[in-house]
């Protein structure tokens, strides 16, 4: 697929701020630069910012090289933080790369570490770092080393005191519920070790469903099976999981590379309110069309169990 860019043709960012939130909302997905969009949002509008951004060389599409991707991507974090609610949050997923060439030829380019802590030093609080494990990952030949079947999501929060509902998010037990039952009675719940700590088993079981931890296990989308026309299609159950948990109902989520409009499409079906920008006119194309059909193409994947 030849892919063009965003034309010449497209009308300017509008001027007004509230404006500018309105159109990327009603539109979903957006043909436009997010380095002139991102600006132009009103201050503290967006509960969440949840993307996917161009890997470093790694697509026809994107030709960042990794010694010169925290630069590129700079720009775009500074502007997401000042759109970000005081409880809001940034969450990005994002994979390194086996340098092809220079000194480090053959080994992982730092380049995502490096990432993460410009944008900790920019003033983002780095909450966690998920592992989203791929269990059904392409096999490949990446020399000394065995297939990719993870990659990173980092979330960061602007503030103190970020939205976050891990009871959006909790999984089922796989303690059978005689079990439960049984340990619901111990009295004496609180086992603690010599070096201090513990944990109340009294309490384990009150939620009905568990904690699902930082390791997210969501199949990976093929987008030449599922029908998403475009060549990194994010899967739904990763967006799901991170809008459930990191942004209220009714609250702001914007993906500034929405690619096929994943991020709006399953937002949007779980409540939120929902836009995001895309340079290229194909992925913007498929991205409206999921947009009116209401269109998912995967269930949410499969999270683990908790004992």
């Amino acid at each position: 697929m030849t892919l063009r860019p965003v034309p010449s043709s497209v009308p300017e960012v509008p001027s007004d701020p509230a404006a500018v939130l309105a159109h990327l909302l009603a539109e979903g997905v957006v043909l436009g630069d997010s380095s002139e969009w991102l600006t132009r949002l009103p201050k503290d509008s967006v509960d969440l910012f949840f993307t996917s951004p161009p890997y470093a060389d790694a697509r026809a599409y994107s030709r960042i090289h990794p010694d010169r991707y925290v630069e590129w991507f700079l720009p775009f974090a500074r502007a997401m933080y000042d759109a970000t609610a005081d409880s809001g949050s940034m969450v990005i997923n994002i994979k390194n790369r086996v340098a092809k060439s220079g000194p480090l030829k053959g080994q992982r380019h730092p380049y995502v570490y490096e990432l993460v802590l410009a944008l900790q030093h920019m003033g983002w609080r780095w909450l966690e770092t998920y592992i989203w494990a791929k269990p059904n990952a392409v096999p490949g030949r990446f020399g000394p080393r065995t297939k990719d079947s993870f990659e990173y999501v980092y979330h960061f929060a602007k503030g103190p005191k970020p939205y976050f509902d891990v009871n959006a998010v909790r999984v089922p037990y796989k303690t059978p519920v005689e079990e439960i039952e049984r340990r619901k009675l111990d009295a004496n719940g609180r086992r603690t070790t010599e070096a201090g700590f513990g944990r109340d088993r009294t309490s384990t079981y009150k939620h009905g469903a568990a904690d699902p931890g930082n390791v997210i296990t969501v199949p990976q989308t093929y987008n030449q099976h599922r029908g998403v026309a475009h060549t990194a299609a994010m899967p739904e159950g990763l967006a799901a999981f991170f809008v459930k948990a990191a942004c209220p109902e009714g609250g702001v989520v914007i993906d500034p590379f929405a690619g096929g409009g994943t991020t709006s499409v399953v937002a949007r079906q779980l409540g939120r309110r929902a836009g995001g920008l895309e340079i290229h006119e194909e992925f913007v194309a498929e991205a409206h069309r999921r947009l009116r059909e209401n269109a998912t193409v995967e269930d949410e994947g499969v999270l683990s169990r908790a004992l």
